[in-house]
Order: structure tokens, then sequence, then C-alpha cells
């Protein structure tokens, strides 16, 4: 089924009969079966009638509300799950501290054996770059994350490799960007916007998968508690960082798919997609999310969107059930 994204401003979503249409200066830019939407992805200035967020609630579509630049406001969601077992044994388990102490490296370790796999992999296609130093620190990092009894300890575990991995990055692109580093919020650059915008996109998706399937969002393992932060997602994202958006942005930089022209300073503050860029961004997201990959564990193909379900899935049988939890990685 579809996801829509909506960016034409002054539009306006309105429900007519069995359709879903999008409408601006009484002219129809859209209509779709409402059978064929899954989600809805809202950025910027785009009204929704009452009867079409009705509609939507009923229809258990997700529907999400980002500002023009892709930072995340909020969501339309139907009627929290039911399932009241899991959010308490979620709750259980967020107590103790080896189960936190645990997930917490797990989470990690799935990040950082991504990492590797990604310089790897570049590496083998490029043999010009050698990032067998960054590598090898990534494995002392890995070593070193089983050695830790603190949270906050993880966390510095996982920021050492992270700038490993970055200063790698900005060798991996290939055409007139320039990146100096990982920099969120306001992106300083192109590379740091695409990486936001990006990253929002899947913390998003999986607060909604995890809030399906019935977990509290704001109650994590690796991430601490803090007013309004999703940390369960957080969680979950961290091992979908390099497979999905990481490997989106050397793609569509390396490829020329985006351009520097693309890319605006804003008033406000930072560097971000114009209009017509992130038209082509979110088809090519869109192409990602799609994408089948083969999984050994299952012996199986999944979409990137299904395999984020799937380990949703698989953290709710690891409180419920006591089975453990293994991230997904890339091969």
């Amino acid at each position: 089924m579809a996801t829509l994204y909506l960016i034409e401003q002054g539009a306006k979503l309105v429900k007519d009969s069995k359709k879903i249409v999008i409408e601006k200066d009484d002219k129809i830019l859209l209509e779709v079966p409402d059978f064929k939407v899954e989600r809805i992805f809202i950025f910027g200035n785009i009204q929704i009638t009452t009867q079409a967020m009705k509609f939507l609630l009923e229809s258990n579509i997700e529907t999400s509300f980002f500002n023009l630049y892709g930072r995340l406001i909020g969501r339309l969601s139907p009627v929290e799950s039911k399932n009241v077992y899991l959010r308490i044994q979620q709750y259980e388990k967020h107590k103790d501290t080896q189960t936190v102490l645990q997930l917490a490296k797990v989470f990690v370790a799935g990040k950082i054996r991504n990492m590797k796999t990604t310089l790897s992999k570049y590496t083998s296609n490029n043999p010009e770059t050698d990032f067998t130093q960054s590598i090898n620190g990534l494995e002392d990092c890995l070593s070193e994350l089983e050695r830790k009894t603190q949270v906050s300890s993880i966390l510095g575990v996982e920021g050492r490799a992270s700038a490993i991995y970055f200063e790698c990055f900005s060798k991996m692109i290939k055409k007139n960007f320039e990146f100096t580093g990982r920099i969120k919020r306001p992106p300083p650059d192109p590379v740091n916007s695409l990486l936001s915008l990006g990253y929002s996109l899947i913390t998003n998706e999986m607060m909604s998968i995890v809030s399906g399937i019935g977990f509290d969002p704001y109650i994590g393992f690796l991430h601490s508690l803090e007013y309004g932060r999703p940390s369960l997602p957080l969680d979950l994202v961290e091992e979908f960082r390099q497979p999905i958006v990481d490997r989106l942005t050397l793609e569509l930089i390396n490829k020329e798919i985006l351009v520097p022209d693309d890319f605006e300073q804003v008033e406000e503050g930072g560097t971000y997609l114009k209009k017509d860029a992130r038209k082509k961004y979110f088809e090519q997201y869109e192409k990602r999310m799609q994408t089948e990959i083969f999984e050994h564990e299952t012996n199986q193909s999944f979409t990137y969107r299904r395999i984020m379900f799937n380990q949703a899935q698989k953290l709710a049988k690891a409180l419920l059930e006591g089975q453990p939890y293994t991230p997904f990685l890339i091969r």
C-alpha cells in the first residue's frame, strides 16, 4: 500500500466518497483510492478536514506532521494498542538493570557492526580507499562495549564509534559536497541535511510500529527517559541508520540524483532541500524502504519497512517470552 508525501504548501487533504483527495485553489492535485493508502506524511502548511481526520483514524492510517524541513511535529494516531501485557513487561524490564544493560549493548553493537560492514563494502568497491585502521578501531569499540557496566559508558563507546565512522563517511562522498562531521540541528550543510531528514523519517516510522504493537514509545533501554523523547524508537532505529539512511545519502550524492543547487540556506538557520528536490528525495526514500533484503536468519526476503516491523516484534518476544534480541545486520 502507498505512502503519501504531501509537500504542496497551501493544499488541503479531504475525504471524498471512497477517495483521499488533495486539492488547492479549487483544483484537484491528486486522488487516491482510500484502500491504497497506508500512511501519510504531511510537511509544512497543509490543511486537513475534520471528515478526513476522522476517516484516517477509523482506517488506522498513520498521519505524521513535519515542519517544512522534515522535523517531526506530531502524529495523528488511532486508539492506543490494547496490548497492556507488553507495556507492563516493558515497564518491569526497564527497572531491571541487567536487562537494560544487555539490550543497550545489543543496540549499540548492531549499529557498530553495520558501520563496519558499510566501510568494508565501500573499501571492497573502491580499493584506492583504505579504511583498515578505522575498521580496526570499530572492532576495538565492540570489544570495549562488552566490558561496560553503565548505560552512560555504553553511550560513550557509541559516540567514539560514530566519530570514527563519520570521519570515513566524509571520504565516501565523491561529488562536490562538503562534510566535516555530523551536526544534527540545524544542519549546516547538504549532507547533514539529508542525514537528519532520513533519520527523522525512519524514527517516525518506528514510532508508529512500536505504538501499534503495544509498546510505550517513550520508555527505552539505551536512550534515557526525557520528556517528549521517543526513546524506544530511537533504540530500535540504531541498527537501521547505515543500511537505510546513510547508504541512501551516499547514493543520492554520488549518483548526482541531488546536486548542491538542490539545497538552500533558510533564514531560521540551516541547509535544507528545495521543494522540487524534496520530491526527488521522497521518491528515492520510498524506493529504499521498499527494497527487498534476503534475511539468512529466516531464509526469506523482506522490505526494509517490514524488517523494521519484524525487529520490533522480536523485541516484544524478548520482553514477553525471554527470547534473545538480535539486531538486524547488513551483509
